[in-house]
Parts: structure tokens; C-alpha cells; sequence
């Protein structure tokens, strides 16, 4: 049921044996996009935890070579600071690749239609 005969004797795929590779394209191409999304995401929060691991490397090393309280207490606080900019940072960047990934789904269930906004 899924071929026909033209003239020639040949068979021919009829409607109903393409149905199915249009889709399967699709969630390839949407695999594909999500695993490269997944991977960039990978690679911004791998240096992340590199930048912070030297924070506080080099907290430690500003510590050791610190000759008195205050000037202890200054390097911590300028660390703490720091730290509270990389973390706002990171809610940034977690939001943007959530929203990212999830305008990458939405684009594929609506078969590239525009989605209306609220």
C-alpha cells in the first residue's frame, strides 16, 4: 500500500512512505542544536569554575603575604565582592541558556510557526 506501479513496472514511494522523514529530520536538527547549545553552556561554566578557583587561589596567596588584619580583612572583602559580581553573573548566564534552550524546543514542536508572546 505504500508504492505504487507507474508504467514502467517501477515502483514509486506513495504518500504515506515519506510520512514519518520530515519529522525524524527535524528532531535530528533539534538534537543537533540542543547538543551544541549543551556544549557552549559546558564550556562557559567550565571557565567559570576556573576563574573561580584562581579567585580564591589568589585570595590565599594575598592572605599568606598579608602583614596585618586589616589589610587582611581588605583583601577578603575585595574577594567577597568579587564573588557576589561572578554569582550575579552566573544567574545571567543560567537564564539566558535556559531561555536559549527552551526557544530552541519551542521552534521545534511548532514546526518553525511563529509562537505568540505574552
Amino acid at each position: 500500500m505504500a508504492s505504487k506501479s507507474n508504467e514502467s513496472g517501477a515502483s514509486k514511494p506513495g504518500p504515506m512512505a515519506m510520512f514519518g522523514q520530515e519529522p525524524s529530520e527535524a528532531i535530528g536538527n533539534l538534537q543537533k542544536e540542543l547538543l551544541e547549545a549543551y556544549e557552549q553552556a559546558s564550556r562557559a561554566w567550565l571557565a567559570r569554575v576556573k576563574s573561580e578557583a584562581d579567585l580564591w587561589s589568589g585570595l590565599a596567596a594575598k592572605l599568606t603575604s598579608t602583614r596585618s588584619i586589616p589589610e587582611a580583612l581588605e583583601s577578603y572583602q575585595k574577594c567577597v565582592a568579587q564573588r557576589m559580581q561572578m554569582a550575579a553573573e552566573d544567574g545571567r548566564q543560567l537564564f539566558e541558556q535556559c531561555q536559549n534552550i527552551t526557544q530552541k524546543i519551542t521552534r521545534a514542536l511548532s514546526n518553525g510557526r511563529p509562537t505568540g508572546s505574552t
